[in-house]
């Protein structure tokens, strides 16, 4: 069985993550999974999956992946493979369209990774998804949420779709060690409450509502944030606008998330809607306070364990980070809560799922 993974590229984001993680597990198992990248730019993923030497990166390019001329890149790789995986719009489009122009019989399947996107929202599109999406055999769901929405959108038949959870590999986030503070910045020790936030900065992301909780907080109370996006100057302009820039540290994309999560006191992620967050699974398995906005694929599966807030709404977000650090009882029962939550995201379940699900489309 040999399995080709394609995806826009490696740069941050929770299914970039995925790939990174689940690509060499897919081969430790015996199946064969290369991965074809549309921008093969060196990004710190991809630079650690080729590192690991675990499989066969092919980069079919270095500019737009909107450039619809990647479609002939495409198709001469349909002939190696016995079944494609992909990831992302426009893969998703590129991937259907190179099946449809060569007459390829290779399966596709696809995992849908959000609940919501801009194309969903123009009837036009509507229209174009359905006749790309029926190129694929099966097309994966990484929650309910999203589950539920793209039926809806597509309004395929139920065995068209498949949910298959996103996991995290739970025994490196134990094994990991917490990174020193000052490694963050050299002012930084125990006297500061630290907040971190992991995420592209991008919409539906929304670091803003995080920064402007700030003015609400005590002084040593510190917010870290993690990733890079076209909305990065914006908030730091926002920060220096509302006067808490210096306690605002844009650490760029990083490969120790997990060592600045556990030297951090409490773990947000502010979006708008997600799919099933890796980064929220990851802050969840910390052992560090999880908050969340209560935003689609992330309200139900923080519901219970974290705190959650409305999206937006800074105040709330501010009440809740000081009860957190004001109340030790009230802190540990929420860390206890979001391990045993974590644990229902094993990535070798993924892995599982989808190898199960290869071998049953190969088989028709």
């Amino acid at each position: 069985m040999k399995i080709l993974h394609i995806i826009n590229s490696l740069d941050t984001g929770g299914a970039e993550k995925l790939i990174l993680e689940s690509l060499p597990l897919f081969n430790k198992k015996n199946v064969q999974t290369d991965l074809a990248v549309l921008n093969g730019n060196e990004y710190p993923f991809l630079k650690a999956l080729k590192k690991l030497n675990c499989c066969k990166v092919i980069s079919l390019g270095n500019k737009s992946v909107y450039n619809p001329l990647l479609i002939f890149k495409i198709i001469p790789l349909l002939k190696h493979y016995d079944l494609v995986h992909v990831h992302i719009f426009p893969s998703l489009y590129w991937v259907a369209l190179a099946k449809i122009i060569s007459f390829s019989k290779i399966k596709l399947v696809y995992t849908e990774h959000s609940t919501s996107n801009k194309r969903r929202k123009k009837y036009i599109f509507k229209i174009i998804d359905k006749i790309i999406y029926s190129f694929y055999s099966k097309i994966i769901t990484i929650s309910p949420e999203v589950n539920d929405k793209i039926k809806a959108h597509l309004g395929f038949k139920n065995e068209r779709f498949v949910l298959i959870q996103n996991g995290i590999n739970l025994n490196t986030i134990k094994n990991t060690k917490p990174i020193a503070r000052e490694e963050v910045s050299p002012n930084l020790d125990e006297t500061f409450s630290i907040i971190t936030q992991v995420s592209s900065f991008r919409y539906p992301k929304d670091q803003k509502t995080v920064i402007k909780s700030l003015i609400q907080l005590e002084d040593n109370v510190v917010l870290v944030l993690i990733g890079d996006g076209p909305l990065r100057s914006e908030c730091k302009d926002l920060a220096k606008e509302i006067g808490v820039s210096h306690r605002v540290f844009f650490l760029g994309i990083r490969m120790d998330v997990i060592s600045i999560l556990k030297a951090s006191d409490i773990i947000i992620l502010s979006s708008h809607h997600e799919g099933l967050s890796l980064s929220c699974v990851e802050g969840m398995a910390s052992g560090k306070a999880f908050v969340a906005s209560d935003a689609p694929g992330l309200g139900d599966i923080v519901r219970g364990a974290g705190i959650l807030f409305p999206i937006d709404d800074d105040d709330t977000l501010a009440k809740e980070i000081n009860t957190l650090l004001t109340d030790k009882v009230h802190y540990n029962k929420v860390v206890s809560n979001c391990l045993e939550r974590a644990e229902d995201y094993s990535i070798e379940n993924t892995i599982e799922e989808e190898i199960n699900l290869y071998k049953l489309l190969l088989k028709k």
